[in-house]
């Protein structure tokens, strides 16, 4: 929790970019009848049958400092999936940057293993010779500022059903793009002081 918190402290570095990654499922559900719009004296009326269409796995990269965030949904979320996405980042979006350090939470596709298994031992060893892997400890999943922006990517643009991958894509690179556009940073505020005021009781003596 201390090395993370001191990670968020540290000035801004644009080529050593910390870069908070997690991913969430969102089930795709579609309306068997068209929804009745709204008009004036009268509320939007929605059927309550619907079509279960699948799950979509959606991929969250956010730099908080920076206001920066790439998102991509794949049909599964598999290690291969992981490492590709892991791969653009460092390929396409971060090309310029000497060290990437990415925060992520334990979970068991979050690992250089996911690397080996995808791309050739050459090309693994070049990705993740620029990464240093910096994880949350355990249950303390919080503390990656990706969850915030899922948090929010939740609020304001998956509320609504969304029935297909096609919507679900063009309603999250909308809603992205928007965000880039205004540079939508992450105040993180919670700080080493902070946690020894409220963690120094279970401290050992």
């Amino acid at each position: 929790m201390y090395r993370l918190l001191d990670l968020y402290e540290e000035q801004y570095d644009p080529k050593r970019p910390v870069v908070n990654v997690d991913e969430k499922s969102k089930q795709l559900i579609e309306d068997i009848r068209k929804p009745i719009r709204m008009k004036p004296g009268s509320v939007a009326k929605h059927d309550y049958e619907y079509k279960r269409n699948g799950t979509r796995n959606i991929f969250v990269a956010v730099e908080p400092k920076a206001g920066k965030r790439i998102i991509t949904v794949t049909r599964t979320r598999k290690k291969n999936d992981f490492a590709n996405f892991v791969r653009d980042l460092v390929k396409n979006e971060y090309g310029q940057a000497t060290e990437i350090r990415m925060v992520l939470d334990n979970l068991n596709t979050h690992f250089e293993k996911s690397f080996y298994e995808t791309f050739s031992k050459k090309e693994a060893k070049e990705l993740l010779d620029k990464i240093t892997f910096c994880y949350t400890p355990k249950h303390g999943s919080w503390l990656n500022m990706a969850e915030i922006e899922i948090n929010i990517m939740e609020r304001e643009c998956l509320g609504k059903k969304i029935g297909s991958e096609k919507l679900l894509k063009q309603r999250i690179k909308a809603w992205a793009k928007e965000r880039n556009k205004e540079k939508k940073k992450i105040n993180w505020t919670f700080t080493r002081q902070d946690a020894d005021r409220k963690l120094s009781k279970h401290y050992a003596p």
